[in-house]
């Protein structure tokens, strides 16, 4: 893995709201990051977010090659399936790799981009949030550290879809397509499995809408219970994680702080992996196993009766 001594070159891939709101403020607010620029499908999109903060615009199939020339690493906010193939695109540049959740929805695109990153040893990361929010990371270690839990119940839902709901990504279209499963479920999962140990055996039911089950077997011989969903009323939305062991209750911390600040703890964390050549504990293998679990609930969803 190539070793890095100075300020990294981090580009960013996607000019959304995701991109405008966290991954452009937290890069270019970065002491020991060069904001190398933004690439965007929408060329309007990249010009505005790039001239908000100093850097260059890209477009285009070749400006995707352009600013990988110009970048150590590539930072992605870009849907799952446009941003895996990408991924391997950059590792075979020679780009570290700091990746939105979840790295892909489709298994064989996700172990690609793996593959892809491991055969140019470089450094990944995926911004699982809880895993670097000021919060919930330590929390996470913390009950990671402990043995004896028996079981947990873990709880994502939105409102994204409401009547009132006002949120900038109520118009995504591969959120709608995938639902809470694939959004919110990676969450889910980042702080079960270092916690519980790695889903041996799944099944998944439907709820209402988007809304699902999903019971986990975890290597540790625990058990968990997981709701995730995009569609629930405005007053139910929110999200709990609670374990149950020997220890009596834990509970996840309320609030995630600032996404700016979650994400430049994960720009720390790549540039950690660059410097020592330690890979991550959320790198992009753990980027993978999360979608294959995904993917196989999805499946068992699909299997269902009407």
């Amino acid at each position: 893995m190539t070793k890095q001594t100075q300020q990294l070159r981090i580009g960013l891939l996607g000019a959304g709201p995701w991109a405008r709101m966290t991954q452009a403020p937290a890069l270019a607010g970065h002491p020991d990051v060069v904001f190398s620029g933004v690439w965007g499908r929408r060329p309007d999109a990249a010009a505005t977010l790039a001239d908000a903060h100093g850097t260059a615009a890209f477009t285009g199939d070749d400006g995707i090659d352009a600013l990988f020339a110009v970048s150590d690493a590539v930072a992605f906010a870009l849907p799952p399936d446009v941003q895996a193939p990408l991924a391997a695109r950059a590792a075979a540049a020679g780009c570290h790799l700091l990746l939105d959740k979840p790295v892909a929805t489709d298994v064989a695109a996700a172990r690609a981009a793996a593959t892809a990153a491991e055969k140019a040893r470089v450094a990944s990361v995926v911004f699982c949030t809880l895993r670097f929010a000021a919060a919930t990371a330590p929390w996470v270690a913390e009950q990671a550290a402990e043995d004896g839990w028996f079981t947990a119940h873990a709880q994502w839902l939105g409102s994204l879809y409401a009547d009132d709901s006002d949120s900038p990504f109520a118009a995504s279209p591969w959120r709608r397509e995938k639902g809470g499963l694939w959004d919110v479920g990676p969450h889910a999962l980042s702080a079960l499995i270092p916690v519980l140990g790695d889903v041996t055996t799944l099944s998944a039911g439907r709820g209402p809408a988007d809304t699902v089950h999903m019971v986990l077997r975890h290597s540790s011989g625990a058990s968990s219970t997981v709701t995730l969903g995009l569609s629930a009323p405005g007053k139910v939305a929110g999200t709990s994680l609670v374990l149950l062991g020997e220890r009596g209750r834990a509970e996840l911390p309320d609030g995630w702080g600032d996404p700016v600040d979650s994400f430049r703890t994960a720009v720390d964390a790549l540039l950690e992996a660059v410097r020592t050549g330690r890979a991550h504990d959320c790198d992009i293998r753990f980027g993978v196993r999360l979608t294959e679990i995904l993917a196989e609930a999805e499946a068992q969803i699909a299997g269902e009766v009407p």
